[in-house]
C-alpha cells in the first residue's frame, strides 16, 4: 500500500450537491426551492409568527415540567411475546427466565435502564421471571397460571414518597 493509493470505502463519501448551478443540473434557478415567496429566501422564520399578533404558544398558560434528568428508559415487553417467545421454543418456561435470557432469545433488543413487564396478550405457561419491574396486570397474569414473578431495582410504591 502506498500513500497515494488511499481511498475512502465506496460509498463512504457522499458528493455535495450543488444547487443553482444551471438548469441542466437538474436543480437551477430556483435552486429546488420552488417559486418566489418568503421560504424561497434565506433567514426566513415563520413557524409561529402571526403576523405580529402574541403567538399562541405565548397565549396559553405554562404548566409543569419534564424531569429528563431522572427518567428511566425500561425495555418493555409484553406476556403475550413471552409466550410466542415460549411456544417457539425460543425461551424455556420450565427455566427460569431473566433479563439475559430475554435478550439471547431476541424479545428485546438490550436491557438500558432495566425491563419492564407489561400485561398485553395471554398467557398460558407457569413462568418463573426475573425483571425490572412489572404492571399490576401483568402480575396477575403470571401469579393466575401459578408462576412466580420477581422485582429488582424499584422501591416499593409506599416507600417512594419517604
Amino acid at each position: 500500500m502506498k500513500l497515494n493509493e488511499l481511498r475512502d470505502n465506496a460509498g463512504a463519501t457522499k458528493v455535495r450537491k450543488r444547487i443553482g448551478r444551471g438548469i441542466g443540473s437538474g436543480t437551477g434557478k430556483t435552486s429546488g426551492k420552488g417559486q418566489k415567496g418568503q421560504k424561497s429566501r434565506t433567514g426566513v422564520a415563520i413557524k409561529g409568527f402571526e403576523g405580529g399578533q402574541m403567538p399562541l404558544y405565548r397565549r396559553l398558560p405554562k404548566r409543569g415540567f419534564t424531569n429528563a434528568r431522572f427518567t428511566k428508559d425500561f425495555a418493555e415487553i409484553n406476556v403475550g411475546r413471552l409466550q410466542k417467545a415460549i411456544d417457539a421454543g425460543r425461551l424455556d418456561a420450565s427455566q427460569a427466565i431473566d433479563e439475559a435470557a430475554l435478550v439471547a432469545a431476541g424479545l428485546i433488543g438490550r436491557v438500558r435502564d432495566g425491563v419492564r413487564l407489561l400485561g398485553e396478550g395471554e398467557l398460558t405457561s407457569a413462568v418463573t421471571i426475573t425483571v425490572t419491574g412489572a404492571s399490576a396486570k401483568a402480575r396477575e397474569a403470571i401469579e393466575a397460571k401459578g408462576g412466580t414473578l420477581t422485582l429488582t431495582g424499584l422501591r416499593p410504591a409506599a416507600t417512594a414518597e419517604a
